[in-house]
């Protein structure tokens, strides 16, 4: 029964721990990324946002990877944001936008 216990509590924590980084990326998405919040230039329907600058995330559908990589060396009109962001926050919105894009 301890097992199971344990399973489950982990199981749990997992969840919970997801649905945090969720809730920071997309918090960092629409309003908290510096130097400007990333709903300014791209649309993302989940977060609400209806930015034309640059893609359309929802029809480019990009990996966690690309995200990462373009948030931290820039591209184009996109800036870095190598040095205000940490790479716990890069990470947080990477992973958010790449699971809700295209959905």
């Amino acid at each position: 029964m301890k097992k199971y216990l344990a399973v489950a509590a982990t199981c749990l924590f997992a969840v919970s721990g997801q649905a945090h980084a969720d809730e920071q990326g997309k918090t960092l998405f629409a309003s908290s990324a510096k130097p400007i919040a990333c709903a300014v230039c791209h649309t993302l329907a989940d977060a609400g946002s209806a930015g034309a600058i640059g893609p359309d995330l929802d029809e480019l559908q990009p990996s966690k990877e690309q995200i990462l990589k373009v948030m931290k060396e820039g591209m184009g009109a996109m800036p870095s944001f190598a040095q205000t962001l940490s790479d716990e926050e890069r990470d947080a919105i990477a992973t958010y936008v790449s699971s809700v894009a295209g959905q």
